[in-house]
């Protein structure tokens, strides 16, 4: 198993049970391990990458409606 963990900005300012869903939706994804926003704005995916790419961790939390995009770690 390759794991590592990628950061995502999310622009809009998501209230909690937002977060949760994200959160939430995140998890359904195989290879996804542990989604956490650890900042306001700052989600930190933790997954496996031999079962997902970041491309469509940040997709899912773009398809939700919100502005993101990854930030290099």
């Amino acid at each position: 198993m390759q794991a590592t963990d990628i950061m995502i900005h999310v622009s809009d300012n998501l209230s909690q049970d937002q977060k949760n869903t994200v959160e939430s939706q995140l998890r359904k994804i195989e290879g996804v391990i542990a989604p956490r926003f650890n900042k306001e704005h700052l989600l930190v995916v933790y997954f496996n990458q031999d079962k997902t790419k970041s491309s469509i961790l940040l997709n899912m939390v773009q398809s939700s409606g919100y502005k993101a995009q990854l930030v290099g770690l």
